[in-house]
């Protein structure tokens, strides 16, 4: 049995976190516990698909999508209230929401530093405005194609999703340095 536990696999991300990211962390902002480090607690992929009220295969579409995306099946999200301006009524399907954490988690982190972000046409780097004051960052991608398990082929049409990496981290600051050591490709953006 202890042999079966020293085969398994880590993810490569999760191993510089443990071994190099937090060392620096402690290091920059002065934590005297290891505990006290920022640490990646989940990963949310969520899409809205408003037209799902009058074609029901665009909803399947954007289940399979985010499905292939992130390896693991979505959960349907449904109207709370009806909104008799956008013909929806209460319960009806508008999104699709998926949360990655632990394994699955890294492993999507690295396809999307390394492989997907990169794909982004004219790509110079992501904002660093997009914190939420508690050190969670969102990321909208406005094509699914970018990824490359999509098959461009089969898909319906092109839309967009919304990545949120949460963090443990206090202050934007905290999150801002975590995400990087991680290699998100950040640009600063200065205030005009």
């Amino acid at each position: 049995m202890a042999a079966k536990k020293a085969d398994k696999y880590i993810p490569r991300l999760k191993t510089r976190y443990r071994d190099e990211i937090v060392p620096e962390l402690m290091k920059q902002f002065g934590y005297s516990s290891v505990m006290q480090a920022p640490r990646l607690l989940k990963i949310s992929i969520n899409k809205g698909v408003g037209e799902a009220a009058l074609n029901k295969k665009v909803m399947d579409d954007a289940v399979e999508e985010i499905r292939i995306i992130a390896g693991q099946h979505p959960k349907v999200r449904r109207a709370r209230k009806a909104v008799s301006n956008f013909k929806l009524r209460l319960g009806m399907a508008v999104g699709v929401a998926v949360t990655l954490r632990n394994e699955k988690m890294y492993e999507f982190l690295d396809r999307l530093i390394t492989l997907t972000l990169p794909r982004v046409r004219d790509f110079r780097g992501i904002p660093d405005k997009s914190f939420d004051g508690r050190g969670n960052y969102s990321l909208g991608i406005t094509e699914q194609i970018v990824f490359p398990e999509i098959n461009v082929d089969k898909m319906g049409q092109i839309s967009g999703l919304d990545v949120t990496f949460v963090t443990s981290a206090k202050t934007d600051e905290e999150a801002y340095a975590l995400l990087k050591a991680f290699g998100m490709p950040f640009v600063r953006r200065d205030a005009a």
